[in-house]
């Protein structure tokens, strides 16, 4: 016997839009069910826009749910494109009553995402590797997580996360590319084909930024990482204008050259009034191949001091959260699309980045700044 329509729509109301991460059947995206008495079910999927790169992910999820029903012998899916009024309708959807304003959703008093700034004072310290295994890290334990490749110039995290999707655009909002669970924005994902330099000046930097917090569809994050660009430019300032709830993770090798120059990225929050959670030092040193000696190939103490020198010149204590070991397979992994957490968790350098994943999102959310709806009663 076929099934009926209604156990066909339970049944696509488990399939979630890869980009949105909310069933089809909640957003509007069922056209159409028709059944035929010998079993062969048909079923008509609105697409957000033309060529909608989940095409063919969406056309797979929706065979594999229905044909898991009793009585199903064959599965067909049909595509069709949204209107505009059906983009609109789904836009106030997803945004609820305010309609398409852009506001950043982080910076509002009552959200519950906790927002990362991942610096570092000078490049090839390797921030960007560091901020996609936390990521990858916190994402596995089930955390709803989404990075900003905010570093304009340098952007290198599409490659690291292995993202080779473009993002949707539906209206004015951003569908971003989903990756080992992260949602993923970078300016990389923007640029015609090829290694083009991006050749932008200040505005057009806040402009980009703007829009990667406000008009991406986030949904309800957990935690949303942002990997800045080194130094104290630009985007270090924009982010403590727009985002002045973010809090600095600093990265740093063992160096001093290296820790002088991370000290100041870090300092830049006696001035903007920001938290900075803590220091991790990267390339602490490196394994020996044939002891159990270890190798401090950039020197000893770094994170330390640049931990130190931020508690004192920031008035409250600053941790030292992590030495992250030198391992080839993070470097590897990076260019791979791989992260290390995730295709080896025991390898030293991953069970570090996950320690200091775990110790960052074990910190509770403060109820500072945030409105609550209690009002005095009278006795």
């Amino acid at each position: 016997m076929a099934p009926s329509p209604e156990l066909v729509t339970a049944a696509l109301a488990t399939v979630n839009d890869p980009e949105i991460r909310r069933p089809i059947t909640d957003l509007d995206m069922v056209k159409s069910v028709d059944i035929s008495p010998d079993g062969v079910v048909r079923v008509g999927v609105y697409l957000t826009v033309s060529g909608c790169p989940m095409r063919d992910t969406i056309t797979r999820d929706v065979t594999n749910a229905v044909s898991k029903l009793d009585g199903v012998t064959r599965v067909h899916v049909d595509m069709d494109v949204m209107s505009t009024e059906q983009r609109k309708n789904l836009q106030t959807k997803l945004r609820g009553d305010r309609g398409p304003e852009k506001e950043i959703p982080f910076a509002k008093p009552g959200s519950l995402t906790r927002v990362f700034a991942v610096a570092s004072g000078k490049g090839g310290v390797g921030k960007s590797s560091v901020t996609v295994n936390l990521a990858a890290a916190m994402a596995a334990s089930g955390m709803k997580v989404g990075i900003v490749d905010a570093d304009i110039y340098g952007h290198s995290v599409p490659r690291m996360l292995g993202v080779s999707d473009r993002p949707t655009k539906v209206e004015d909002m951003i569908m971003p590319p989903v990756a080992h669970d992260i949602k993923v924005i970078s300016v990389g994902m923007f640029k015609p084909e090829g290694n083009t330099p991006v050749v932008w000046r200040g505005p057009m930097l806040d402009r980009a930024l703007h829009q990667f917090l406000a008009d991406v569809f986030w949904g309800d994050l957990d935690v949303l990482l942002m990997d800045l660009p080194p130094g104290t430019g630009d985007i270090a300032i924009s982010v403590a204008q727009r985002m002045p709830s973010a809090e600095i993770l600093v990265v740093t090798t063992p160096q001093q050259a290296a820790a002088e120059v991370a000290e100041r990225a870090g300092a830049i929050a006696a001035q903007t009034h920001q938290q900075v959670a803590g220091v991790i030092e990267n390339m602490a040193w490196l394994p020996c191949p044939h002891c159990d000696e270890r190798i401090a190939v950039f020197g000893e103490g770094g994170g330390q001091a640049v931990a130190d020198a931020l508690t004192r010149t920031l008035g409250a204590r600053v941790p030292l959260l992590g030495q992250v070991p030198i391992d080839l397979r993070l470097r590897e992994g990076g260019d791979e699309g791989k992260p290390l957490v995730l295709t080896d968790p025991d390898a030293p350098a991953a069970a570090e980045l996950r320690r200091i994943a775990a110790g960052l999102s074990k910190k509770a959310t403060s109820l500072k700044g945030l409105k609550l709806d209690i009002s005095p009663t009278r006795s």
